[in-house]
């Protein structure tokens, strides 16, 4: 049987979302773009980092995300920093309705990628975490990187 491309295409991602929350759920949304907000993204003209989701009504959001103005588009270029409605199910809104109004939840998108030449946001219900959380976390990522190297150098 012949390989299957690969339809996961990530064109921007927002690393510093794992590092600052613990991610309970996430969720696939599709993005609403204007013309050149496309070509700027499959360029990776794109940053999700002080983005966040918000519901409105029944409506959910892409606020603060920043898309670069395309360089070839002149007249008809996008403005950078839109909101953006998603694309979701009635009830998966209100999933995320419930969540936002929970104390110490966040809506944060991890990353924009595409299937079938469709744009779609990876979005998270998560927690913020708090420092000694990250403390642990980078205490146990150093202890297994030691264990591997020392398990690598029992092989040699």
């Amino acid at each position: 049987m012949a390989k299957e491309k690969k339809t996961d295409n990530e064109l921007v991602s927002n690393r510093r979302a794992l590092h600052d929350y613990a991610v309970i759920e996430t969720f696939e949304a599709g993005i609403v773009l204007q013309g050149t907000e496309i070509k700027s993204l499959r360029s990776h003209g794109g940053s999700l980092q002080d983005a966040y989701i918000k519901v409105i009504g029944h409506e959910a959001w892409l606020l603060n995300a920043s898309i670069a103005p395309y360089r070839f588009g002149n007249l008809y270029n996008h403005e950078e920093r839109r909101e953006r409605k998603l694309l979701m199910h009635k009830r998966e809104i209100e999933k995320l309705k419930g969540f936002a109004q929970e104390k110490g939840m966040a809506l944060i998108p991890l990353a924009i990628y595409l299937i079938r030449g469709r744009a779609k946001l990876r979005l998270a219900t998560a927690k913020g975490k708090k420092l000694y959380d990250k403390r642990q976390v980078l205490k146990s990522k150093e202890e297994d990187q030691r264990m591997r190297r020392a398990m690598k150098n029992l092989d040699d």
